[in-house]
């Protein structure tokens, strides 16, 4: 079987175009292709007039066609074998354990890297037990919504805390850029399709699957690991690590092995082998960690804020008079400025036919995301337009002053939007010219329980505000309409990404406690589901083979 890349074909191309153009690609007969099957497909909208499908195919032709075509197009990078992109385990337990006195591995956190880890150790026999300090992602949900629409936060149970993690109420995107030649984002997917998301995830180039079908689809994978033996318990914090004494009794350069942790509940759990994928927001959790002597680094995130568009006018400007076309879909996209004052803006987290939502988990503040359904029809497109900020020159002198300031914003976020999580928000042609809003125009809210008209000017540090004024009239020149008056700002965007790292070394172990695997988002190795997934596989693998003890 041959892999080609780069097959270009109209929007609108009939469905026997595409075996002709592989023919007139490979220079052969008809009768030598047997089959071929769409690996991906994405498109080309750079000139609107003329958008382009552009497929990468897994085609079968005859003994001697084949021979032929490798032949004649050696050393080129577009026709070639196809890879194999089974997923190959690293390591098996024939038994429950290699020996009496290992304990089951536990994972902390039940979102992306949680579930992928959970799901990797079970099928290698591995019977792991799973700590969510959140409830199931059903009682997740009716918590969820009774902050949308009653104002009554679960500080345990909520868009950050829970079955499923912060993706599950986001737009479920599923591509990253992460390098990945063992091809571990195939087996995430894989695992997704088989878990009951939509088979397309697989051949689209951008694919996403929307908040409805998240919450079956996780639902699925727990029964998966639980009926290989693992174990799931929610509602279950980790209060305090253990570790065994240090060998030179140091109390610094050797903090020992982990040996096992306890709940808020005063149960205790003992294991040496741990996987910490606690997400971005278990501040809490970190703080425990940093008591504990485990090894963390402040690292730079981004702030800012959410901003509204008719979705029509985003497509209009991508797609032109193809806009609405049903393979488009709702029309996306990705921008970026770099800014007078040295800062970058870029867009994050776009969620086209979405809604801005509350994200906090904290009393007293206010957090917004984006989230989208698998249809993509709601009236508004929504996306985080962010500052890039760094621990140096931003947030210096103590690893969880970035913690500090994300608070800071969130509680002058809450004190603007009126103290009851309503979001502040103002129109962008007000903004821009820097004068307060006093009532809305064509573009309505979507945020939820509610907005409050307030002056951003003051929602974020200066420098913030002066380079996302400069970036909004810069993205107008890419996606006309993006500085529409009648565009709305709802602030603050401040959960972008982890504000620290726990180190670990190349065995994937915490770089000073021995047995602790840190993964996801929170442990600063992973930005989104995809890559969240893939890192959980990693550090699964990691552990598993400690473990076994294989090379």
């Amino acid at each position: 079987m041959l892999r080609l890349t780069d097959i270009k074909l109209p929007l609108n191309h009939t469905d026997d175009e595409l075996p002709a153009a592989i023919i007139n690609k490979l220079m052969m007969a008809r009768d030598d292709l047997l089959s071929f099957t769409i690996f991906k497909r994405s498109f080309d909208a750079r000139k609107k007039s003329n958008i382009l499908l552009i497929y990468q195919l897994d085609v079968v032709l005859t003994e001697t066609a084949e021979n032929n075509v490798l032949e004649k197009f050696a050393g080129q990078s577009s026709v070639k074998p196809s890879p194999d992109t089974t997923y190959q385990f690293v390591a098996r337990a024939e038994v429950d354990f290699p020996n009496a006195d290992q304990q089951r591995p536990v994972i902390i956190g039940f979102g992306p890297s949680g579930i992928m880890a959970a799901l990797l150790l079970a099928q290698m026999g591995l019977k792991p037990i799973v700590l969510e300090r959140g409830k199931d992602v059903r009682q997740r949900t009716k918590d969820t919504w009774g902050l949308w629409r009653k104002r009554k936060l679960n500080t345990e149970s909520n868009v950050q805390f829970g079955e499923g993690g912060a993706g599950t109420f986001s737009d479920g995107k599923l591509y990253s850029q992460v390098k990945d030649k063992r091809h571990l984002g195939r087996k995430v997917l894989t695992e997704f399709v088989k878990a009951g998301a939509p088979e397309e995830i697989l051949t689209l180039s951008k694919p996403h699957i929307g908040t409805f079908k998240l919450v079956k689809m996780v639902e699925t994978m727990r029964a998966e690991i639980i009926r290989l033996g693992g174990e799931i318990r929610f509602e279950h914090k980790v209060e305090t690590l253990h570790r065994a004494a240090d060998k030179d009794g140091s109390g610094i350069d050797h903090p020992g092995q982990i040996t096992g942790l306890s709940l808020s509940n005063g149960e205790t759990l003992h294991s040496r082998h741990i996987i910490l994928a606690i997400g971005h927001s278990a501040r809490d959790t970190f703080q425990m960690l940093l008591d504990q002597g485990v090894y963390i680094e402040a690292k730079p995130f981004s702030i800012g804020f959410r901003i509204e568009h008719p979705q029509s006018v985003i497509d209009q400007a991508r797609y032109g008079e193809q806009a609405g076309h049903p393979i488009l879909g709702a029309a996306d996209y990705k921008l970026v400025h770099h800014c007078a004052n040295g800062r970058s803006v870029y867009s994050f987290c776009m969620c086209p036919g979405g809604t801005v939502v509350a994200a906090m988990s904290e009393e007293g503040g206010v957090v917004t995301n984006g989230m989208s359904q698998y249809s993509r029809n709601e009236r508004n497109a929504n996306a985080a337009i962010v500052v890039g900020i760094e621990p140096e020159q931003d947030y210096p002198g103590h690893v969880f002053a970035g913690i500090e300031l994300q608070r800071k914003l969130e509680a002058l976020a809450y004190e603007l939007g009126g103290a009851n999580y309503n979001a502040p928000a103002q129109l962008v042609g007000d903004f821009l010219q820097d004068k307060p809003s006093t009532q809305w125009a064509s573009v309505s809210p979507s945020y939820q329980p509610g907005v409050t008209l307030a002056d951003l000017s003051t929602a974020l540090p200066p420098f913030a505000i002066a380079a996302i004024r400069e970036a909004i009239p810069a993205f107008d020149k890419q996606i006309k309409g993006f500085a529409m008056a009648d565009a709305i700002l709802t602030g603050v965007e401040t959960r972008t990404s982890s504000p620290i790292c726990i180190k670990r070394d190349k065995d994937f172990q915490s770089i000073n406690t021995r047995g602790l695997y840190p993964a996801g988002e929170g442990a600063g190795y992973a930005g989104g589901i995809l890559s969240a997934g893939i890192d959980g596989i990693k550090v699964a693998e990691a552990l598993a083979l400690d473990i076994l003890k294989e090379k």
